[in-house]
């Protein structure tokens, strides 16, 4: 018999809502927290608006040698794991450390870290040869994605599988789908998993310039995130981190863990295609939605809601509303589905775990957050995207997805615990 998964502790990050708590008050009220970039100068880009954190390491309890030595993204993903793992309730030194395993995605790792310090050894580019002797000592841990998951595992005591996912915007997804896989096969009990990134920086706002991936609406940076709406013209940049506990069914009821949700179904695909371009007809996020439904063994029917990647280009969003109806069939059209981007905007590798913590929350409380700004919805984007306000709606499944540059489809099934499939 197949070994059953379940989230039983959730820790957020998200611009505009740190903690689980905020962050689905955030939600529920369809606030937007995007704003024109204030972490540097943006004024040299044509895109200069993002989903900041309002965040001070120390004041959510990293110590002065911990911010010194991580990464912005790192300093996210231990303070989320840290509410994960207390509301878990899970005693982890006391379990068998061999057990417990870690599995961190990230699609830019460092490079907020990477890119402060290269202006350092370099004196603002002055220099065609850097000087090391400027450098901080922990440079390297910025340049090794590792160092994420090896941060979180000497935090929670695991000894267990530890590993980083890189599969750009569907890391958060896949980070977590990994996780699931190894604690089913045997190889784990228990796993912290989930994602993060920072990737609010000069360099990476100059790579999705280049592109013009990014909105170059800078006039109104509170609507500037529309996904589905007619006028979208480019996702806004984000941060955050949410981590998770999960850990084996039967182990969980047995310490008397609250269960959140059980994870019954995930799966991936590749277009093979093209870096950036998406195939209009949606065939392979539908595949991997096809595949993690079965392996879920939920009927389309049963799907109550639909998390979508819904990033705000134009081709995006054109492309899952297509996978949607291909892999749904007409429940598609009956199926209530959202963008959370809209409010926190894109942040990349780690966008995929936010979205989970969405939907196990969309669960709890029988509540379906809405994708704002979205005024002007556009014809080919014909489904339910729940504009402007959060919807009261039985919610026992949910399915969320997830679209990446380099044709990265992602699809997880979530269900509520007392009506999981057996």
């Amino acid at each position: 018999m197949r070994r059953r998964v379940v989230i039983t502790g959730m820790g957020v990050m998200a611009p505009g809502g740190i903690g689980v708590n905020r962050f689905w008050a955030l939600l529920r009220e369809g606030r937007t927290s995007t704003r024109r970039i204030t972490l540097f100068d943006a004024s040299p880009f044509r895109s200069r608006v993002a989903a900041e954190i309002d965040f001070d390491p120390e004041a959510h309890g990293l110590e002065p040698q911990e911010s010194r030595r991580m990464d912005r993204a790192a300093q996210l993903a231990l303070v989320a794991a840290r509410e994960a793992v207390a509301d878990s309730g899970i005693e982890l030194r006391e379990r068998d450390a061999h057990r417990t395993g870690v599995c961190i995605g990230s699609a830019v790792g460092a490079t907020m870290g990477l890119d402060l310090e290269y202006r350092v050894v370099s004196n603002g580019g002055r220099l065609d040869l850097v000087d090391p002797a400027y450098a901080i000592p922990h440079l390297y841990d910025y340049m090794v994605p590792s160092s994420f998951a090896a941060e979180i595992a000497w935090a929670t005591f695991a000894e267990g599988p530890c590993t980083v996912v890189s599969t750009g915007c569907t890391s958060g997804i896949d980070s977590v789908g990994h996780a699931v896989e190894l604690i089913r096969e045997g190889s784990a009990d228990v796993m912290i998993a989930g994602a993060t990134d920072a990737p609010i920086s000069p360099i990476t706002l100059a790579c999705f310039d280049a592109i013009k991936a990014t909105t170059p609406r800078n006039d109104d940076p509170e609507h500037a995130s529309r996904p589905f709406d007619e006028t979208r013209n480019g996702f806004v940049l984000g941060e955050g981190s949410a981590i998770f506990v999960l850990e084996e069914l039967e182990s969980a009821k047995r310490r008397g863990a609250t269960i959140h949700a059980e994870i019954t179904g995930y799966a991936s695909r590749c277009n093979a295609f093209h870096m950036t371009g998406l195939r209009p007809d949606g065939l392979e996020m539908a595949e991997a939605i096809r595949a993690a439904l079965g392996e879920s063994r939920t009927g389309v029917e049963r799907v109550d809601y639909i998390n979508a990647h819904g990033s705000g280009t134009k081709q995006n969003d054109r492309h899952e509303t297509s996978a949607f109806k291909r892999s749904l069939g007409e429940h598609a059209y009956r199926t209530p589905v959202s963008s959370i981007k809209s409010m926190v905007g894109h942040s990349l590798g780690a966008i995929g775990s936010i979205e989970i913590a969405a939907s196990v929350l969309a669960m709890k409380y029988n509540v379906v957050p809405p994708t704002a700004n979205l005024h002007y919805p556009d014809p080919e984007c014909d489904l339910d995207y729940v504009p402007l306000a959060a919807r009261d709606h039985r919610t026992d499944v949910v399915l969320t997805v997830g679209s990446g540059f380099g044709g990265f489809q992602s699809a997880m099934v979530l269900a509520r615990p007392d009506r999981s499939p057996t």
